[in-house]
């Protein structure tokens, strides 16, 4: 299977959007190196700006920059970008709804031996409380181009996850991502796993696994968290009558809990199984390892989709 670091893919595509569209500059808190953005700088340095360890004036100065008409892509760890400037976050670009780009790299605990200090796995969390924030969490390097392209073009402020080892190629270059919709890789009757980001690719192969043992599993892939698609998500339910979310995150704060949000306001009863770090810091070690240690891997979703469709057939208690 082909692979593909999504990082690697946003600072190629930066460099190609900077060549047709002037006003596109990128910020970076000393790490551009790791997330890609010195292909820009190389490309541009007159729109390239290394604000230095100091993120949170990184934010601020990126805030300033789209008043002036600017559109700025900024860039850092996401334990920096969604944790450390998170005020700035909150007050210079959402409160005042400013053009900004947040792209973080090195998400979840794929970022690996960093450990725990590096391992950001509650900034989707972070990121979906903001009013006027949008929150992307692509699931190949073909997806990632597509969404710097639209981000690129969209008004107001978006975050973007990205992660540090590669990801298993999903789409081909005809794939079309829109915000706000999901896509429905695969079809199925008897549960629906909803994935984002590398636990896409495990969403798609647990569903394989589980058609050869005669279990019907639909796969979509909600890369777009916010808005998330609400009607993808009731129709699923109804359909299908059970679902798993699967997201290299906190099950707290993240995919699974909007998932569950949406179908708890909707007269749909559906069991719902979530995939993710359960209210945990990680460790260091290799990204493998640690999705194994942290149930994330195919198995881990195997098993949850059988879990939630025994509860789905469960007789309701009587009253």
């Amino acid at each position: 299977m082909a692979m593909l670091g999504t990082r690697d893919v946003y600072g190629d595509t930066l460099v190609k959007l900077g060549a047709k569209n002037k006003d596109i500059v990128v910020l970076d808190a000393d790490l551009s190196v790791s997330t890609r953005t010195a292909k820009f700088a190389e490309a541009y340095p007159e729109r390239f700006f290394n604000m230095g360890i100091a993120e949170q004036d990184m934010i601020s100065t990126a805030a300033g920059l789209a008043t002036c008409g600017k559109i700025p892509f900024v860039s850092t760890f996401a334990v920096f970008l969604a944790g450390r400037a998170w005020d700035q976050v909150r007050q210079c670009v959402c409160y005042s709804e400013k053009n900004v780009k947040l792209v973080s790299t090195h998400a979840g605990i794929t970022v690996g031996e960093d450990s725990a200090t590096h391992q950001a796995n509650e900034d989707i969390a972070l990121m979906r409380i903001l009013p006027n924030m949008t929150v992307i969490c692509p699931a190949d390097g073909i997806e990632t181009a597509r969404v710097i392209e639209t981000v690129a073009m969209h008004k107001g402020p978006v975050y973007v996850r990205l992660a540090r080892c590669k990801f298993p190629v999903i789409y081909d270059e005809n794939y079309r991502f829109r915000i706000g919709k999901s896509d429905m890789i695969r079809d199925g009757s008897q549960a629906t796993i909803i994935a984002i980001g590398i636990m896409v690719s495990h969403a798609i192969e647990a569903a394989k696994r589980l058609s050869e043992e005669g279990i019907d599993v639909r796969v979509i892939n909600m890369s777009t968290v916010k808005p998330i698609d609400v009607k993808a998500i009731h129709k699923a339910a109804l359909e299908t009558g059970a679902i798993v979310t699967a997201e290299e995150h906190s099950i707290i704060g993240g995919l699974g809990s909007a998932v569950s949000e949406v179908i708890g306001e909707s007269n749909i009863p559906c069991p719902i199984k979530r995939i993710g770090v359960k209210d945990c810091f990680g460790v260091s070690g290799k990204p493998e390892e640690l999705l194994e240690k942290y149930c994330l891997g195919v198995k881990d979703i195997i098993e949850a989709a059988k879990d939630a469709i025994k509860r789905r057939s469960r007789p309701c208690p009587s009253a």
